[in-house]
């Protein structure tokens, strides 16, 4: 009798610890699946947008693009914020916009961090519902196939004089006013209506 107690018991210890196993790889299964679909989902989109952080070069060709601007500036699809921490750095009112809320939530801190907050806004929205008219600049590291719904976009929501910034691939049918860069790295610079 006592025998067969401990087998039991032992038979219990065993299936508690494999229950245990089975809970904790389900949640770090699902806690990874969380984190990882704001990365994933963007191939499945109509217009497939991923997040590739900009270089350094990059920033500092948008910056030097800006020389001469003041006002309020607009990053779509912001990313990890760095444009948007780089141009509040150098002055400006910047706001980024941006669909992954991972990394919403990462430029938020890190313009805590930096002390930017005052001087920064990240809204987690989708970028062709959010309403341009209140920025002179905008910034975009777009996709090609995106461009030309994005230009018309642009056309209709943006002020008079409003300064575009095209990062990677550049906007169909308007004429820049002047490039700067080379591959990966070019911006293409545009004054509405000029």
């Amino acid at each position: 009798m006592i025998c067969c107690a401990r087998g039991n018991n032992e038979i219990y210890n065993y299936l508690k610890k494999l229950f245990i196993m089975f809970i904790t790889s389900g949640g770090v299964a699902v806690g990874l699946s969380v984190i990882c679909l704001p990365f994933v989902s963007p191939a499945l989109r109509r217009i497939c947008l991923p997040y590739v952080p900009a270089t350094s070069v990059q920033v500092n060709n948008v910056l030097s693009a800006l020389t001469g601007r003041s006002g309020r500036l607009l990053d779509l699809g912001s990313g990890d914020g760095r444009i948007v921490l780089s141009a509040a750095k150098a002055g400006f009112q910047a706001d980024g916009v941006e669909l992954n809320p991972w990394l919403v939530l990462y430029s938020k801190l890190q313009s805590y961090r930096l002390r930017f907050n005052n001087r920064t806004r990240f809204y987690h929205q989708d970028l062709w519902k959010f309403n341009l008219q209140p920025y002179p600049n905008v910034v975009i590291f777009g996709v090609e196939e995106m461009m030309p719904e994005l230009q018309t976009k642009l056309s209709r929501e943006l002020c008079d004089e409003a300064c575009v910034i095209a990062c990677r691939f550049s906007l169909p049918s308007w004429k820049p006013d002047f490039i700067l860069g080379s591959g990966v790295d070019t911006v293409w610079v545009y004054f509405k209506n000029k």
